[in-house]
């Protein structure tokens, strides 16, 4: 006998069967499609204390990230790079699930996942980072504060890091041949160079065969695994995030880069208009 359509209500009882019966109809009770992204924004320069900034929402998840930077003696084994520290904070005011205190499991996997993604995809080179061989260099602390959570905080955050980072304006720095001190000129800025755009696209995976793309914090509950691809502009996959759960089939992990590949030219585009519509005419 056929599943009639979902029961209004019984999606607290039985949510796990409740989204079962959405899927076998090819959607989900928020109405979107299986390959459906929540409305995404991004506002730049959100934070006007600080060098870069970025607010991104998707959907109902919102991450503000704030980048300041700072003058730091190169690393002894690599004396011509800077640094790129990133920090994700899911505080108790984003979702009741998380506690004040110490920086949690997700919080610190988070953090190790943006590190792998900036190490990864290049997207900054740390040499242009360097202002003198051994001497100085710049450290760029990347903050991220969740302020709604609702699900896929990998992917609000990678482009909220590149969004931040595209808004970073550094100020020119020379070195003070007979002091030997470093002086700041605030009134020549330069940008950084981006070289790269990676961007994130997740994957909940249900019942180890059906995917959906950008789960809310429910699906992720509900789902039996979950999979993060990072693509950058040349379509080169930069890295793939599986934190265990049910297994993927190639023919699965295909379809999921061949729908991340879409959706990087679609925040490429985003960023490129919001970054277009704030720069003096």
């Amino acid at each position: 006998m056929a599943a009639g359509p979902p029961v209004p209500g019984c999606g607290t009882v039985e949510p796990l069967e409740y989204y079962r019966r959405f899927l076998k109809e090819n959607c989900r009770p928020d109405g979107r499609e299986l390959g459906e992204f929540r409305t995404t924004t991004v506002n730049i320069g959100s934070i006007t204390t600080a060098d870069g900034s970025a607010l991104v929402k998707l959907g109902n998840t919102t991450v503000i990230c704030g980048i300041k930077a700072e003058f730091a003696e190169p690393p002894a084994e690599s004396t011509n790079k800077g640094y790129i520290v990133p920090n994700v904070d899911l505080p108790p005011l984003c979702s009741s699930r998380f506690r004040p205190g110490p920086p949690g499991e997700e919080a610190q996997a988070a953090s190790q996942f943006i590190a792998d993604v900036i190490e990864n995809s290049e997207i900054i080179m740390k040499e242009d980072l360097c202002i003198a061989n051994g001497k100085l260099a710049w450290v760029l602390y990347c903050d991220f504060i969740c302020l709604d959570y609702d699900g896929n905080i990998l992917d609000a955050c990678t482009f909220a890091l590149l969004a931040a980072l595209k808004n970073v304006q550094l100020p020119k720095v020379t070195i003070n041949e007979e002091t030997g001190l470093a002086e700041v000129d605030l009134k020549q800025t330069n940008p950084l160079n981006i070289k790269k755009h990676p961007v994130a696209t997740s994957f909940a995976v249900f019942d180890g065969t059906i995917l959906i793309v950008d789960p809310t914090a429910e699906e992720e509950d509900l789902a039996t695994g979950t999979v993060t691809i990072v693509m950058d502009e040349e379509g080169r996959l930069c890295s793939v995030h599986k934190p265990g759960g049910s297994g993927l089939t190639a023919a699965k992990l295909q379809d999921c880069i061949t729908r991340a590949v879409t959706r990087h030219k679609e925040v490429k585009k985003l960023i490129d208009k919001v970054i277009k519509s704030i720069k003096p005419k």
